[in-house]
């Protein structure tokens, strides 16, 4: 699995439109509030052209993707971190995702209501946005009241502990999401981890607009301002044009619809690609025999924990890595060339994979 992407946002604005778009899921879409009360979940293939070219180069039995998991999450009110509306519900399914999707309104629409009466790209993420802030402030302080005692006698990890508590909620308090605090080491890092924050979640903000003229509509304009102060990604979509073109089966026909739109890729595409570069992901091959296989890992992962992607014994027996690269593939045109021309290294346990590296894995269980 790629990544898990948890779509969120106001009842009405078009989460599950764009799932559908997205997915292809087929799921129930209508303009009522709660119409997703259990998420959806869709499983999709990354697109990338590289396994297109691999495929060609490599001879194996099948091709296989990497992929990306999309969950249509019930959509949320303003009190829900007090249990209003599905928000309980709701929390508990962002808690489990890697990113979270925001998908706002950015279109006007009589026959669509807003939840609020008035369309307003800043006021809905704002409404989001503390409802989960709350939810973590509970979070934090639950934790703080019990570790007090420990860091009041002297205790060096709760002491830590009580300080990254502190700076975050500081920064929850001046309205200011979790992911904007910066930890100091390897140790305040993995401890914020363990605190499961909703805030600290990266976010990718979608803008759902009617038509494509509207790309750059005051709307999202609002939303590129609230994205750039907290360093998220945005990614504008035309939701139901999206459905439209996802319904087109056959590739070619669709990369064709695509150009009459003046588009150079699907909204799937660049969700994917933002939510790579939130997520700080890369992708790895695995080539040759039974199948050439795309596999996602975050930046600056070690070969051990590249080849545990695979196999948890691959990382626990991890002997050692041949490595080369996608480009050195195009190249020379086959691995057995890659391999003449010196390209093939052998990489030990510290080797840090690269985005494009093709892996071959020697380990012992």
């Amino acid at each position: 699995m790629g990544f898990t992407c948890g779509l969120v946002g106001l009842p009405n604005v078009g989460k599950s439109t764009i799932f559908n778009a997205l997915t292809n899921a087929g799921a129930e879409s209508a303009n009522y509030a709660f119409t997703t009360i259990e998420p959806n979940v869709g499983v999709v293939s990354v697109p990338d052209p590289r396994l297109d070219i691999i495929e060609n180069l490599v001879i194996a039995e099948k091709k296989v993707p990497t992929t990306m998991q999309f969950v249509d999450i019930a959509g949320l009110v303003k009190g829900a971190s007090k249990g209003e509306g599905l928000g309980n519900q709701f929390l508990g399914n962002i808690r489990e995702v890697d990113a979270i999707a925001h998908v706002v309104r950015c279109f006007d629409d009589d026959n669509i209501p807003h939840v609020h009466n008035k369309v307003d790209a800043d006021s809905d993420i704002e409404v989001i946005n503390t409802e989960l802030m709350i939810a973590d402030l509970d979070t934090l302080n639950k934790r703080k009241t019990k570790i007090e005692k420990l860091a009041k006698g002297g205790d060096k990890e709760a002491r830590m502990q009580i300080g990254v508590l502190t700076r975050l909620t500081e920064a929850l308090d001046a309205g200011r999401p979790a992911r904007t605090v910066v930890c100091e080491g390897p140790g305040e890092i993995q401890y914020v981890k363990t605190l499961n924050l909703l805030t600290a979640k990266p976010v990718l903000y979608v803008c759902n607009i009617a038509e494509p003229e509207q790309v750059d509509n005051a709307y999202v304009q609002d939303v590129r301002r609230h994205a750039e102060q907290e360093n998220a990604g945005v990614v504008v979509l035309v939701g139901k044009m999206e459905n439209e073109i996802m319904e087109i089966e056959d590739p070619e026909e669709r990369q064709a619809f695509l150009e009459e739109l003046g588009l150079q890729e699907t909204g799937l595409d660049r969700m994917i690609h933002e939510g790579y570069r939130v997520l700080d992901l890369c992708t790895f091959f695995t080539v040759g025999e039974k199948e050439n296989r795309a596999w996602t890992i975050p930046k600056n992962s070690r070969a051990p924990q590249a080849a545990g992607k695979i196999h948890t014994d691959f990382e626990k027996g991890f002997i050692r890595a041949e490595a080369y690269n996608f480009d050195d593939l195009v190249k020379y045109g086959s691995e057995s060339a890659v391999k003449e021309a010196g390209q093939l290294r052998v990489e030990g346990k510290d080797y840090v994979v690269k985005d494009g590296d093709i892996l071959h894995f020697r380990f012992n269980v």
